[in-house]
């Protein structure tokens, strides 16, 4: 009979842990939708538009 009573106890709980993370999770989607992500910051004077790897890359493909 205990041993019942335990399992029944640990899927009981393992459910409701389930339950938090998926509240939790929610929880976090809206805020990340709601941020307003701030804009981007002007560029400096003097550096060329593209200033990532691929603008600098000058062998050809291989």
């Amino acid at each position: 009979m205990e041993t019942i009573v335990l399992m029944a106890v640990i899927i009981l709980m393992v459910g409701i842990g389930m339950r938090w993370i998926q509240l939790l999770n929610a929880r976090n989607d809206a805020g990340i939708e709601t941020y307003r992500f701030s804009d981007p910051r002007p560029r400096p004077p003097g550096l060329p538009d593209d200033t990532g790897r691929r603008a600098h890359h000058t062998e050809p493909d291989r």
